[in-house]
Formats: structure tokens, C-alpha cells, sequence
């Protein structure tokens, strides 16, 4: 039975849009993890059941209102639906009754050594964004959610003595299943919507898209990787309440291994390369770094990124010399830990960019390749079935995850 949207659920829709979303730390994310427990889980759970709902209910607006006839393209139309119905299945969840006492223990804050412990770290702004970069239309200027933005603190654990009754550990596994529900529903968003711009561009006969579709994109994907963010750390939180694997809290891994990382994005990289250009052996990789260089991060976020970045590399390298060359240059990849940064270059031999072409290597749908291969759906669900190139996509989103928790992705080239 298809899905259909009601008016009454359109409106719940715009009524939630003009809320602001809540900021959410990489290190209150991991304060907060520690130690989930049923109680904290549960306020986990009410924070993100008003949370979620408010990101969404932002893009399906934003969906809607594109301009130039955009928001009428039948792909975007499809992603606005997914958007509609996630919130619906957010909001109808059944919430369990609980008794006054379990409801006024869960708004106590955790006790540490007997004393009452600090709320967690608050959030600062990210250096790598600027005030209302990536915030939508709806809610900049505002800033007022009623009582209810102001009031809604995720990262505030519950004193968590003694037992609590099953039907708080019964919602949160219904919780967490909608929202592995809902992960699953939003896996191809990226290359839907891609597919949504494809038919705008053909429908308009435009080359290239305007600054305003531009920056939409970047809110829009900015966005998806925070909601993804919270729902794959909720969910693994929900299920390493039965194993906790050591170094990792939920999605976030507390000691990151760089080098390890980097190594199997090299081979993940060369591997692609070899089978989109027949190659016997695609051009080497040099990896310059420390053994036991860590840090706090998302290893999926940084794999992304590499994998995007070396792809890049790879085919300008092979591109520029020829698939008969016998020996191609060999490609760098040097990582350095400063006192605030850890930076990783990678730097080929493929021939550069002109400086007119650089600020265009960061829109969408910008590619070099001739022809862009059709758009597979379930492309984006498993690494290796993404093509070596052509939907210009690589990097402005690896950009966007760089910059998600305060870094930055750079292009520097030396032309010829």
C-alpha cells in the first residue's frame, strides 16, 4: 500500500518548521554515551522524538519551496515524501505512561562519588562554519521556539540507581527500531536528489546550477549528515547497552586510528581504480604517518573522506599519463598532528586544475567526467559499487562531513 500525506500532517509539519534544531558536540555526544543506561536512553529517546521531528519538518519545507519549478521535479517530490513520513512515524510513536515518581527521577541529574555531576559540556560554535551558513530560511532570524527550543537539553543523564520499570526499555527498542526504520528509508537520498537536479537540468536545459540550488544543497546535506549522525548514534548506543566495544561510544570511535583508516581507503581506492580502467595495477600510494597517531572521531565520516579525495587523485593520475603507461608517479598521502589540528594531504601528479575551474570544483553536479553514468538508487548503500567518478558529488560532501565537526577540506593546485 503506497504512503500518502495527509493535510493535517502537512500542517503538524510547518507548525514543528518553525522551531530551531538543538546543537549537538562530538564530545557531549561521548559524555553522554558512556554509560547508556535504560533511564538515559530514554531521555535520549524523548530528546530525539522533539529533535527529530524539527530537522525534518525544516527539510520538507525547504523541499517544497525550491524554486524554478525544482520542487516539482518527481525525484525531489519522492525525497520530500520519505521526509513526510519519517516525521509521521516519529510523531505517532505510542509513548509509554509512566507513574509521577519515574517521571520526576528521570529529570534528575546523574550523581558522581554522591555528589550531583556537571551538566555535560556545552556546545561551542563550530570554527568552521560561519554564524547561519547551513541553518535554513525558516528559523534564522527567530531564534525564539517558544518555550519548547529553549528547553530541550539531549545531554543532561538521569540519576540511574535501582531499576526501571519495562516500559521504558520496551520504548526504547520500539524507539531505536523506527528509527533503523527510518535510516533505511533515507539511505539514497543523496543520488535521489542528485536525480532531481539531472531532470531540473534537462527539463531547464541548463549546464550548470545557480548559487541558490548551490547553497541549498550544502543545507540540505549538512543537515542529513546530523540527523544520520544522531539516529546511527542512538541506534548503536540502544544495542551496546548488551556489548560495549572497547574505544567506541555508539558511531564515535574515542581513539581513531589514522593510519589504519587511511591505509584501507588507499586500497578501497586503487581497487575501484583498477576495475573502472582495466588496469593490472593502478598507481601507487606512499602513506607518510605515525604508527600510533588517534584521535576522537567518526571512522566512517574520515573513510568517506579519504575514499573521495584518493578516487579524485587516482583517475586524474591515470587520466593525465595514459592507461598504457607502464609506471605511473606515485601519489602521496602525509598526515601531521599539530598541537590543534591533524591534517592529512594528499597530493598527486595529475596534471592540476586551472585556477578559473577551482571554485567550480565544489558545486554540484561539476564533474569532469564526459558522460555522468546513470544513477543506481541503491548506489550510495555500499561503498563498492560507487563508480570511480561522474556525479561531482565527491567532494563538496566530503567537504561538508570535514566541516560537520570543525575541520575543513582544501584544494590547492599547481596547474600542469
Amino acid at each position: 500500500m503506497s504512503w500518502k500525506k495527509s493535510e493535517r500532517l502537512m500542517d503538524t509539519i510547518k507548525h514543528y518548521s518553525g522551531f530551531p534544531a538543538t546543537g549537538v558536540s562530538l564530545r557531549q555526544m561521548v559524555q553522554f554515551g558512556e554509560r547508556p543506561s535504560t533511564g538515559t536512553l530514554f531521555r535520549a529517546s524523548q530528546f530525539l522524538s522533539e529533535e527529530l521531528p524539527i530537522r525534518l519538518a525544516h527539510r520538507v519545507q525547504e523541499l517544497g519551496d525550491l524554486p524554478d519549478g525544482l520542487n516539482e521535479m518527481p525525484s525531489i517530490k519522492k525525497v520530500q515524501d520519505w521526509y513526510s513520513q519519517s516525521f509521521e512515524d516519529i510523531t505517532t510513536l505510542p509513548r509509554p505512561n509512566l507513574p509521577s515518581d519515574v517521571r520526576e527521577r528521570l529529570l534528575q541529574p546523574m550523581k558522581q562519588n554522591g555528589r550531583e555531576s556537571k551538566i555535560l559540556s556545552q556546545t561551542t560554535h563550530n570554527p568552521s562554519v560561519k554564524q547561519g551558513q547551513y541553518r535554513s530560511q525558516q528559523t534564522s532570524g527567530n531564534g525564539n521556539g517558544g518555550g519548547k527550543g529553549s528547553a530541550r537539553r539531549y545531554y543532561a543523564s538521569t540519576d540511574d540507581d535501582g531499576d526501571w520499570p519495562p516500559e521504558l526499555n520496551d520504548f526504547n527498542k520500539r524507539f531505536s527500531r523506527t528509527l533503523e526504520g527510518i535510516k533505511k528509508r533515507h539511505d539514497s537520498v543523496v543520488t535521489t536528489v542528485a536525480q532531481g537536479i539531472l531532470e531540473y537540468k534537462r527539463k531547464r536545459q541548463r549546464m550548470q546550477i545557480d548559487t541558490n540550488i548551490q547553497s541549498f544543497l550544502d543545507r540540505f546535506y549538512m543537515s542529513r549528515i546530523g540527523i544520520r549522525m544522531l539516529i546511527g548514534q542512538h541506534v548503536t548506543l540502544t544495542d551496546q547497552k548488551q556489548a560495549m566495544e572497547p574505544n567506541y561510544v555508539g558511531i564515535i570511535c574515542t581513539k581513531t586510528n589514522v593510519r589504519e583508516l587511511a591505509q584501507e581507503a588507499i586500497d578501497n581506492a586503487r581497487f575501484v581504480c583498477e576495475d573502472h580502467y582495466g588496469l593490472f595495477d593502478a598507481p601507487k600510494v606512499q602513506l607518510v604517518c605515525k604508527p600510533d597517531l588517534h584521535f576522537m572521531y567518526v571512522p566512517g565520516h574520515l573513510s568517506h573522506m579519504l575514499f573521495e579525495t584518493l578516487k579524485n587523485s587516482l583517475r586524474a593520475v591515470v587520466e593525465t599519463h595514459g592507461q598504457e603507461k607502464e609506471e605511473f608517479p606515485v601519489t602521496k598521502v602525509i598526515i601531521a598532528e599539530g598541537k590543534e589540528d591533524i591534517t592529512i594531504k594528499v597530493s598527486d601528479e595529475g596534471g592540476g586544475i586551472p585556477r578559473s575551474v577551482i571554485p567550480l570544483v565544489w558545486t554540484y553536479m561539476y564533474t569532469t567526467v564526459e558522460t555522468t553514468p546513470s544513477l543506481d538508487p541503491d548506489f550510495n548503500k555500499s561503498d563498492f559499487k560507487a563508480p570511480m567518478a561522474g556525479f561531482g558529488y565527491g567532494l563538496p560532501i566530503s567537504r561538508l562531513y570535514a566541516r560537520y565537526f570543525g575541520g575543513d577540506l582544501k584544494l590547492i593546485s599547481m596547474e600542469g
